[in-house]
């Protein structure tokens, strides 16, 4: 028997038997922790954390919901799910989360709530009361998928997922703008230089929502942008990590159809919204095949595709 007197005999107290933990969080994953991570916004999409919108998306004001027009309950969640059958069919695992008891207007805004690293989650303040608490549903379902939540912002802070874009698995970009405030981005700096992150901040022009919303990346060497929000500084940095840009060739379809607000499903495939044949005709000039999903009554809640998506998970290799 072993002598209780001293603890060096003991395994709890370091000795014979003692196994020190050597492997890094990232290295946990689809072990100890679930399946998550990304390191780009182009490696194949492998699961998605989505809510499909119930009564809460037919707000009687809709202005006052952050939405464009009044939206209609049904149509909107059939064509939630024509999107979530084509992640599906395009081997990405969902899983939906389900607020209880009610939950809020803009819920179904998965990629605010949270932006994902190699290393874990960083969980998202939205900057509107109207949003207050989203991020509580984001978090359970980050939790209930085995991923590790690695900050809260905090303090006076306000930062929305959108926000933050990979532009190598060393460099992220972090819009300033009216949903992510300066001091969140110096907690996301925080993080981010923990990991051996480099952070480049933007500002976004007055009138925009999100760095989401004027910038996708569709391959190692490709992204399109919105040709008057986009800053230099992004497109400088872009073209540094060895990016060509190219720029949309329709504005209208880009404003009214919702036509960069999509999800990169793997180097150069698309899931976009259909009805922009201007913009899909662009894509596939550039190599890129589209999937296309209606979303035009989803749309009218300020937010289509991209916006709905929040990424938990995509090919780190």
């Amino acid at each position: 028997m072993a002598d209780r007197s001293n603890p060096l005999e003991h395994a709890a107290y370091g000795g014979p038997g003692w196994q020190p933990r050597v492997r890094s969080l990232r290295d946990e994953a689809g072990g100890t922790w679930g399946t998550f991570g990304i390191d780009s916004e182009y490696g194949v999409l492998e699961r998605v954390l989505l809510h499909r919108p119930g009564p809460e998306i037919a707000a009687d004001d809709p202005n006052g919901a952050q939405m464009l027009e009044r939206v209609d309950e049904a149509r909107a969640g059939r064509q939630h799910d024509v999107i979530v059958e084509a992640y599906r069919a395009n081997d990405v695992a969902v899983q939906l989360v389900d607020p209880a008891p009610t939950p809020q207007p803009n819920q179904m805004f998965m990629a605010d709530l949270f932006a994902m690293t190699p290393e874990g989650a960083i969980l998202a303040r939205p900057a509107s009361e109207v949003r207050a608490g989203e991020e509580r549903v984001a978090a359970r379902g980050l939790a209930s998928a085995g991923v590790p939540i690695l900050r809260s912002v905090s303090g006076t802070g306000t930062f929305e997922g959108a926000d933050l874009m990979w532009l190598s698995p060393t460099h992220v970009l972090v819009g300033r703008g009216l949903r992510t405030n300066g001091e969140a981005i110096d907690q996301i700096v925080d993080v981010m230089t923990a990991m051996g992150v480099n952070v480049t901040r933007v500002d976004l022009p007055i009138g925009t929502m999100h760095l989401m919303g004027m910038l996708r990346i569709l391959d190692g060497d490709l992204a399109v942008a919105w040709p008057t929000r986009l800053a230099v500084a992004a497109v400088e940095a872009l073209e540094d990590e060895g990016y060509e840009v190219h720029f949309l060739p329709d504005i209208d379809e880009a404003t009214l159809g919702f036509a960069l607000n999509g999800v990169t499903l793997g180097p150069r495939r698309f899931l976009m919204a259909e009805g922009n044949p201007v913009t899909q005709a662009f894509y596939e000039s550039l190599g890129v095949t589209c999937v296309t999903v209606e979303v035009d009554e989803l749309a009218k809640a300020s937010g289509a595709i991209g916006c709905l998506t929040g990424i938990v998970s995509r090919n780190l290799e």
